[in-house]
């Protein structure tokens, strides 16, 4: 394992060394906390600016943003700042794709500058499953309308010539890509809220959410209450622990996640794009002449198990440079010339972190009226333009301005209240950043939670089971006197389970089968008007003849689909 030398002493800088405490920028005279608010937004780093900016652009300009300390003084200050779009969710990467937009735009607005360089972004595959994988997303990003360009080896080469090609496949580049300095698009949210009314209050912690007959009526702080009709958390790692304080689950953990700093390195140019090597487990990005690069190791360490301390403010944790070092003999092989550069910081900061790795978003579906957008998974500046737009709508609005319910809160069950678990999922899911996303692969900690009576009777019989909610479900059974084994085998191609899942069908269609669906809700619905009630949110006909089943989807009062469900008479 190669060795990391020491940093340089000196004070700890993030990128391009900007201050940890920024200075003071010229404001108006700090206002007297309202009284009143239609809306408080709690947090302020860049989900929370951005759902404050987007609050009042639409109107709402009786928002107040609470901030404990002060701006970005979160996780937002020490973020790498990378910009990438793509994701496996249409409407997620038009969500990161609202965010290039405004980035794009925003300085020119404020007067502040956010550092936005839409400089492109790089992805790289090492062998022939990840070509496959970048192929498929490329075909995916053109579905989004995207542009995105398979690329060969000497092409990547020629847009990034610090990297050794060796070992590459190909690559793909996305032009739209970029990066930007958190703090900075952070500032320059929060102006153009002030511009559009929107008040903002430093150090002002919320010590209590005041929750009357189950719906919102304000919070108070060391300054005064605030009462409001709606409430949005936006407080990164401590969402958690608030939400919780009324009876609201939202999903995370922190995570330790580091990055390293380097000085000026020759070849380094501004126009350098982002790159992304996720079979080396790295990203990179180019810094004031020198490289930003981190990774996503798969033994993460969690933070904060106790709690986070009470006065964590613009802080970092300390560099485990042996923990680090588990990065360094793959990322000196793709950069050889990181072996000889200076090292200015490694930076290790706490990020939230969720279950599947994606972010939580969406009204509460315990206390009506309360919002949460929290749980970014180190990808908060991606997200921060497009994710504060839709929960803006949300709130204003009533709903998300598209389907994100890869993203919403109300994807997360009864499971996801232990701790426990949620720290167990979230570790794995951490893990798993760059790995190559297999088609119906299944997570395997925290299993098992929930077993159905039938559990040990399917197992008997050669279950290979997945997961859903915490609920162990069988995916398809294995020929025990074959010699099968139930055990996944995942593939782009035909995976292991396909013979095994053509033996099923046939059964369903030539003879008969059982399935268990202990794992399914069940609800019980009775009265002279329950047929006609159930019509009226299903889309198929439901009153039939007793003794009759119905498969049908659940519409929401849009007429989209909520969910299937079996109706019987």
């Amino acid at each position: 394992m190669i060795s990391i030398f020491p940093p340089i002493p000196g004070p700890i800088l993030p990128p391009s060394g900007r201050r940890l405490r920024p200075l003071n920028k010229a404001e108006e005279p700090m206002a007297e906390l309202p009284t009143t608010a239609r809306v408080v937004v709690i947090g302020g780093g860049i989900i929370g600016t951005s759902t404050a900016y987007h609050l009042g652009k639409l109107g709402y300009s009786d928002t107040v943003l609470l901030e404990r300390k002060k701006l970005t003084s979160g996780t937002t200050f020490h973020a790498a700042g990378l910009v990438g779009q793509l994701r496996t969710s249409a409407n997620i990467t038009q969500l990161l794709g609202y965010s290039v937009d405004l980035y794009k735009r925003l300085a020119a607005e404020t007067g502040i500058e956010t550092g936005w360089k839409m400089n492109g972004g790089l992805r790289l595959a090492c062998n022939a499953e990840r070509w496959t994988e970048v192929k498929r997303q490329a075909t995916t990003a053109h579905s989004f309308g995207l542009e995105m360009h398979l690329l060969t080896p000497k092409e990547a080469q020629e847009l990034w010539p610090l990297m050794t090609i060796d070992d590459l496949v190909g690559a793909a580049y996305l032009p739209t890509d970029g990066q930007a300095n958190p703090s900075d698009i952070t500032q320059s949210l929060a102006k153009g809220a002030r511009m559009a009314g929107v008040k903002i209050f430093e150090d002002t912690p919320v010590t209590r959410i005041i929750v009357e007959d189950g719906r919102i009526r304000g919070v108070e702080t060391p300054s005064g209450t605030v009462e409001c009709e709606k409430l949005v958390l936006c407080a990164g790692q401590w969402t958690r622990a608030l939400a919780a304080s009324v009876g609201v689950n939202v999903p995370l953990i922190s995570v330790e996640h580091q990055y390293m700093v380097t000085e000026k390195i020759d070849g380094v140019t501004p126009g350098l794009p982002t790159l992304r090597d996720p079979d080396r487990l790295t990203y990179w990005k180019e810094d004031v002449g020198g490289l930003v690069w981190g990774g996503y190791e798969p033994n993460p360490k969690p933070w904060a198990l106790n709690g986070i301390p009470d006065n964590f403010h613009f802080d970092l944790l300390t560099s485990d440079f042996d923990h680090y070092s588990q990065f360094m003999e793959n990322a000196i092989a793709r950069v050889p010339a990181l072996e000889t550069a200076g090292v200015k910081q490694l930076i290790n900061g706490p990020e939230s972190f969720t279950p599947d790795g994606n972010f939580i978003l969406g009204e509460a579906p315990e206390l009506r009226n309360l919002f949460v957008g929290a749980g970014f998974n180190a990808f908060g500046i991606a997200s921060g333009g497009g994710a504060g737009m839709a929960l803006a709508e949300w709130v204003v609005k009533g709903a998300a301005p598209y389907d994100l319910w890869p993203v919403d809160i109300r994807r997360f069950g009864a499971v996801h209240r232990s701790t426990d678990w949620v720290r167990a999922r979230t570790l794995e899911a951490y893990g798993k950043h760059y790995t190559i996303a297999w088609p119906s692969e299944e997570m395997r900690s925290a299993r098992p939670t929930r077993r159905s009576p039938l559990y040990a009777h399917l197992a008997a019989a050669g279950a290979c089971f997945g997961e859903k909610l915490g609920w162990e479900r069988p995916n398809w059974f294995a020929d025990l006197a074959a010699g099968e084994t139930p055990e996944d085998r995942y593939s782009y191609q035909r995976p292991g389970w396909w013979g095994a899942v053509a033996r099923e069908h046939r059964a369903a269609r030539h003879a008969a089968v059982l399935i268990d669906q202990t794992s399914f809700a069940k609800f019980r619905l009775t009265g002279p008007d329950a047929a006609s009630a159930l019509n009226w949110v299903a889309a198929g006909n439901v009153d039939r003849a007793v003794g009759s089943l119905t498969y049908t989807q659940m519409l929401n009062h849009n007429g989209g689909d909520r969910g299937r469900s079996y109706c019987s008479a």
